[in-house]
């Protein structure tokens, strides 16, 4: 029996080991990354991209996306903190995933990166109609531009596209500036005008347009202009981050290590801005930038230290929170200046931007109103790039006390004053009234 049980912990050791090094709060970094391949020569015509996440501590495991044994998940535990899907032609999973295994995935907070190709299968179409992206339903058209295409000896359509018309926001994309086009070759798509979480992070210029470069226009495209996105982000509701991409070859070492010279210009960059801008970009997607936390909510009275469990009317109060961001590595204060709290019923009757420290602490005072009830602190901070934080606090408040109440009101003095009066004016009419013959 001793060694039966042996045998179950050494087995059971690297299961619990990798369960343990999962995404947690505390390190909310991707570690274990799945990459689902079409065919293993994409592991290495894209090897600079892979390269640099195994370089920042990610462990990737490789795998054909028909592979009869592959899973997500064992005895209920996730096995990967996010997944890479380079297979585009992939029309059935292997194992037990599926297209809703891999959406399941996603809704329980883990990441997605997704990238398509001209021959975009049925599943990986219906994989991102429910990320909120629609191809062109077409399947032999490609973004074709032909004011922003890139100088090429070999490329007479105009398909290949150097665009540098990038979303506008340093946590997404990094704090340098990406100087050179990023080069894409691949099919377009539009995002779902219902769809709120779905953001542009790389747009197609107004004179585009979405077609079969091979055939004559006989009607016109159904995506033209700006409205063509060829690189979107996902940011759900749990927080979880979802990348895709219209071209898989976009992410190739062919682009990563290739020049660009923008139709119509005389620059010459030696190198493309492909590799900055998805290796930046899969540093949010990672949540290597971006993610915040809020830690230490506190409210009590002005003067005192503890949390009281409900609040008179007219009470002066203080309000406090700690939010930090995830560098990657450690967690480092946020600093911004449009974080507010609402203090809350039915509809906010107090709503007060918070002062910061510069060091993470965000707070702020302010004066109960004169209406008591069950009121909620809130603080719903949703901003481009970042993890929204959505924090509540229930407090009930109460009205005076009869005992409480002032004695003396001087916002009452005409009211005294009619009282003493009518007493005074009683008297004298009783005394006239007596000794009056």
């Amino acid at each position: 029996m001793i060694k039966i049980s042996l045998c179950l912990f050494l087995v059971s050791v690297p299961f619990f080991a990798i369960i343990c090094s999962a995404f947690s709060e505390d390190r909310p970094t991707d570690r274990r990354v799945l990459v689902l391949l079409d065919d293993f020569a994409i592991k290495s015509s894209h090897s600079i991209f892979f390269k640099s996440l195994e370089t920042r501590g990610f462990d990737l495991d490789f795998k054909l996306a028909d592979d009869p044994k592959l899973a997500l998940q064992r005895y209920g535990q996730y096995l990967y903190d996010a997944i890479v899907l380079f297979a585009p032609t992939i029309d059935r999973f292997g194992g037990s995933v599926d297209a809703a295994s891999l959406l399941e995935f996603v809704d329980s907070g883990h990441d997605l990166i997704l990238a398509a190709d001209t021959s975009a299968s049925d599943l990986i179409r219906e994989i991102a109609v429910e990320c909120g992206v629609d191809f062109d339903e077409d399947p032999t058209a490609m973004v074709i531009d032909h004011t922003n295409h890139a100088v090429s000896e070999t490329e007479g359509h105009h398909t290949l596209i150097a665009n540098d018309d990038f979303v506008n926001s340093e946590v997404i994309l990094g704090s340098r500036k990406i100087e050179a086009p990023v080069l894409f070759k691949g099919i377009g798509h539009s995002i779902n005008p219902s769809s709120s979480l779905v953001t542009k992070v790389l747009s197609a210029s107004p004179a585009a347009y979405s077609a079969n470069p091979k055939s004559k226009l006989s009607s016109p495209p159904t995506l033209i202009g700006s409205a063509i996105s060829l690189v979107s982000v996902v940011q759900a509701r749990n927080n979880a981050r979802i990348l895709i991409s219209g071209s898989l070859t976009v992410f190739s070492d062919r682009f990563f290590r290739s020049g660009v010279q923008k139709a119509g210009s005389t620059t010459k960059h030696e190198k493309c801005g492909n590799e900055q801008f998805f290796v930046e970009l899969s540093k949010w997607v990672f949540h290597e930038r971006g993610h915040l936390k809020a830690v230490n909510v506190r409210h009590n009275k002005v003067g005192e230290t503890d949390e009281p469990s409900m609040y008179r009317i007219k009470d002066d109060l203080e309000y406090s929170v700690e939010v930090y961001e995830w560098s990657g590595s450690s967690w480092e204060p946020y600093v911004a200046g449009d974080m507010q709290v609402q203090f809350y019923m039915m509809s906010p009757y107090v709503l007060k931007t918070l002062s910061s420290n510069e060091k993470g602490l965000y707070y702020t005072s302010f004066k109960i109103p004169d209406v008591y009830g069950v009121f909620q602190f809130k603080v719903e901070y949703q901003r481009l790039g970042y993890t929204a934080l959505s924090l509540s606090k229930q407090i009930p408040v109460r009205p005076f006390r009869h005992n409480e109440y002032e004695r003396f009101i001087p916002a009452a003095l005409p009211y005294y004053g009619a009282s003493f009066s009518m007493m005074s004016g009683f008297f004298v009419f009783t005394l006239v009234y007596l000794y009056t013959k």
